[in-house]
């Protein structure tokens, strides 16, 4: 089942307003509040997030990085807090949570939180193709448990962003099977991990909902800043792929 469309859609993670504002000048569909600046999954202030929100007005669908799972209580109240503030998908990964009971209990009380707030708001479960060396749930694992506790999506992703990207780790096959198992449970799937403008056609003929980018679209790298020249070359690569469709 597509959460969205029938096309894969672009999410330009951003830091702030600005970058805001050059992700939906370059044609983003998805703007993704992130901190990179803490790691794979960084959240942003709630005050941040606010200012993101306004800056995109109420046609783009903005989502929100929570960070990792390991402080239950204080996750579920940012949680909470970013979908006030605009968020409509929060996203959780699991590093160094590998229990499966505890993964889906979390990702539960996410959902539960979250649909409190707005019940059209919903949380995306996150795992990571390098958990080997982050200690996670494993990305096929993950999917039965995030449909079960109520998750509106997944996404599969690299924890180590000075590491291999996801196209280094997967192939084309094994990223073709994770996204087809995603949509028979009922999820929407996302895909990010050091992706290139070359890797955009790869992830669209996989079947993925969601192409994530932070990198590819910033001069300086992922800790550099959002570039809507750089966007627009993604969009229209994203473009192409839907028009082949």
């Amino acid at each position: 089942m597509r959460a969205y469309t029938e096309m894969m859609q672009l999410l330009v993670s951003v830091s702030d307003a600005a970058e805001a504002r050059a992700a939906v000048e370059g044609g983003a569909d998805i703007i993704d509040a992130k901190n990179p600046s803490m790691g794979a999954l960084g959240a942003v202030l709630p005050d941040v997030l606010s200012e993101i929100r306004r800056e995109v007005g109420p046609i783009h669908l903005v989502t929100a990085a929570l960070g990792d799972a390991e402080a239950g209580n204080a996750i579920e109240q940012l949680a909470r807090e970013l979908v006030v503030r605009g968020a409509r998908l929060v996203k959780v990964g699991f590093a160094g949570v590998a229990d499966a009971g505890r993964v889906e209990e979390i990702i539960e009380r996410l959902a539960h939180g979250c649909a409190s707030v707005n019940e059209t708001s919903g949380v995306v479960a996150v795992a990571y193709a390098d958990h080997d060396a982050g200690g996670c749930i494993d990305a096929h694992e993950l999917l039965p448990l995030a449909a079960r506790a109520g998750a509106s999506g997944v996404l599969v992703d690299t924890a180590d962003k000075r590491g291999a990207g996801l196209l280094d780790l997967w192939s084309m096959l094994a990223l073709e099977s994770w996204v087809s198992e995603a949509h028979a449970h009922g999820l929407m799937a996302a895909v990010a991990g050091r992706l290139r403008l070359d890797d955009l056609g790869v992830v669209a003929d996989a079947g993925a909902d969601v192409a994530g980018v932070r990198g590819a679209a910033c001069v300086g790298g992922r800790v550099g800043r959002v570039n809507p020249e750089r966007v627009r070359a993604l969009a229209a690569r994203v473009a192409l792929q839907r028009s082949t469709i």
